[in-house]
């Protein structure tokens, strides 16, 4: 390894757009949970394809470490160079590159935001659904597989990235899968992609399956006496079919943290905010079916409305979820975790953990993508106090054992990185060392995100 000179090639292809200013190195090596600060060697801001095969060829003769970032969302220190070396920041590459009104999908650059491609596809009368909460960038999205609260209709990044460019550990560029909506042809190489993590290639472009914009959209929330019967209703809900856009279940906590920050004034106990797509007829019979629903598992005033405004205010509530959490313990951070089980397990699993995270002392807000069986917990600690932080470490410990013992997953959304990596070969058992040898094919030199994922030394 010689990143000095990694460094020294690359100023010449990328000139003042490759930085090693201290404020750029520090920007990008910090992340949004608890982990370390951990800055890189040197930032590369790239323009173009080419110029990351480019760098990535340099990297490669002189085994320097690579670390893709979008707009450093993730929550479980995905993009952190931890070996240190080069950081790749694709805020430049924020272009979309076609869209394709009658075939539904678009191409784009890695570093376009959810919320910026949905603006720029407005006057299109498409939009694209997947909304994870954080306006995260596409490539991000992508490398994490990541979903989010519209899943439960939707589906999640693998169900609506179509083709990709990808740039792999010895500079090739490859393009995976096409704009047909279905293929027989060789192995799935853009599903192998999503989801990696930025170990087994850096994504540079990203054709994605859109939707049109519904011609009706409702908003509802309603309350209950406790999570069970909350998650009742949507197990009820799932099970006739309603298609509901969005489902998801806060707890009491966090009503509190959102009627806190938000300025709402709901009331502290077990809520599910829900969202409807389709016709004007439609939208109405599906929001009948969930008031009748609700009311026979004990929920509260049914409240649904057609305002964009009263829409608009809801789900900002809901996506300032996570920083409403931390108003709670002013200073104190989060420590974020997720998992996911099968639905018939949901009531117990989010009940075991409000009871874990009230034996421990903390203070733990929890939310959830209910409809898929997915839920959050935010850990609230003192960064500088390492007894709390081991606390909240066993909670969140406790929480991924016991979805595994009811065939659940320890990650539903959040991803590997580096937090989730101990479960990996309790989850998957022989099929993470399939892992290990795939990277080893694609990457045998280990400089494409090391030490995320998977071992390979």
């Amino acid at each position: 390894m010689n990143i000095d000179k990694a460094i020294t090639e690359m100023q010449a292809v990328l000139g003042e757009r490759l930085s090693t200013k201290k404020s750029d190195l520090d920007f990008h090596g910090q992340n949004e949970a608890y982990y370390p600060f951990t800055p890189p060697d040197a930032v590369a801001f790239v323009q173009s394809t080419k110029e990351v095969s480019d760098i990535v060829k340099i990297c490669a003769k002189y085994d320097c470490p690579i670390t893709p970032w979008g707009v450093g969302t993730s929550l479980e220190g995905h993009a952190l160079p931890i070996k240190g070396g080069l950081t790749i920041d694709f805020s430049q590459m924020n272009k979309v590159v076609k869209v394709y009104n009658e075939d539904l999908n678009v191409s784009v650059q890695p570093g376009i935001t959810r919320e910026e491609l949905n603006a720029e596809l407005r006057t299109t009368g498409l939009f694209f659904p997947i909304d994870p909460g954080a306006n995260a960038s596409i490539g991000g999205m992508t490398a994490t597989r990541a979903s989010g609260t519209t899943a439960v209709r939707y589906g999640t990044m693998k169900d609506n990235v179509l083709a990709l460019e990808v740039v792999l550990a010895d500079g090739r560029i490859i393009r995976t899968g096409t704009r047909a909506k279905k293929s027989s042809a060789g192995y799935d190489l853009t599903r192998l992609m999503v989801g990696s993590e930025g170990t087994l290639g850096i994504i540079t472009e990203i054709t994605l399956a859109l939707q049109g914009q519904p011609e009706a959209t409702a908003a509802a929330i309603c309350d209950f006496p406790d999570v069970e019967s909350a998650v009742n209703t949507v197990m009820m809900a799932v099970q006739m079919g309603v298609p509901i856009a969005r489902i998801e279940l806060v707890d009491s906590m966090m009503i509190r943290a959102i009627n806190n920050y938000s300025k709402l004034d709901m009331v502290e106990t077990p809520h599910l905010f829900m969202e409807f797509h389709g016709s004007d007829v439609g939208v109405a019979e599906q929001s009948e079916t969930m008031k009748s629903i609700t009311g026979e598992f004990g929920g509260g005033e049914f409240q649904w409305s057609t305002k964009v405004e009263e829409r608009n205010r809801l789900w900002a509530a809901r996506h300032n979820a996570y920083p409403a959490a931390r108003g709670l313990k002013p200073g104190f951070t989060g420590l974020t975790t997720d998992i996911c089980v099968p639905i018939s397990q949901l009531a117990k699993a989010i009940g075991d953990s409000e009871q874990d995270i009230a034996d421990s002392g903390l203070l733990g807000p929890i939310l959830g993508h209910v409809g898929d069986g997915n839920y959050h917990a935010t850990l609230l600690v003192d960064a500088d106090d390492l007894e709390m932080i081991a606390t909240a470490k066993g909670v969140a410990h406790r929480m991924a054992e016991r979805a595994l013992a009811v065939g659940g997953t320890v990650t539903g959304e959040h991803g590997v990185g580096i937090g989730k990596m101990k479960y990996m070969q309790q989850e998957h058992g022989d099929g993470w060392s399939v892992m290990a040898d795939i990277k080893r094919a694609l990457d045998p030199q280990n400089i494409l995100n090391p030490g995320k994922m998977v071992q390979v030394n």
